[in-house]
């Protein structure tokens, strides 16, 4: 389905993964979830996606890292990026990575789909 909205969602925390996975796929996207920024690159490039959800605090590695790499990398600058925390100071810093926006945890469900739809045309 050439339609079908991809979206790719960072998080360590599997509860997160598998609730974010089953919601957004009752909504109609096409999800691939991740626990880890392990071959990050390889995989936005083998999948494509429309838009990442990605977690600031990734076991000790910083999701913010991961955001500014993609955004200075040619191919994968215009993917909007909306990043999620728990923790209350992540805000700045996500934007200080080029988020496109920032959810802080914990969130409505539906309020983080609506901000993916809205990046997703």
């Amino acid at each position: 389905m050439p339609n079908t909205k991809r979206v790719l969602v960072v998080d360590d925390d599997q509860d997160i993964l598998d609730a974010l996975q089953l919601t957004f796929e009752s909504e109609g996207f096409e999800v691939l979830t991740k626990d880890t920024t392990e071959k990050i690159m390889e995989t936005v490039s083998n999948f494509k996606p429309q838009a990442i959800v990605l977690d600031v605090l990734l076991s000790g590695e910083d999701g913010t890292v991961v955001c500014k790499k993609l955004k200075n990398t040619l191919k994968t600058k215009d993917i909007p990026i909306i990043m999620i925390s728990a923790h209350p100071d992540a805000a700045t810093s996500t934007k200080a990575a080029q988020a496109n926006d920032f959810l802080a945890k914990p969130f409505d469900i539906y309020e983080l789909i609506g901000l993916v739809a809205k990046y997703i045309h």
